[in-house]
């Protein structure tokens, strides 16, 4: 579902991971036209991290 965000309205996934600051900064950048598909690719790489990041912190804590 996410994915699918980050590829439609790349600002809102900011949003939903924690990053209020970069997401109105990819609002500005997905105003234009040419900006969307950059926006666009930084949502994804910006999930697929936040997504890493999850799973090594759920990784981490049993044995801490």
């Amino acid at each position: 579902m996410r994915l699918l965000i980050a590829i439609f309205l790349p600002f809102l996934l900011f949003f939903t991971i924690g990053r209020p600051l970069a997401g109105v900064i990819c609002l500005i950048l997905q105003i234009t036209l040419i900006g969307w598909i950059p926006a666009a690719l930084w949502a994804v790489y910006a999930l697929s991290q936040w997504e890493t990041d999850r799973k090594i912190n759920s990784a981490a804590r049993p044995g801490a």
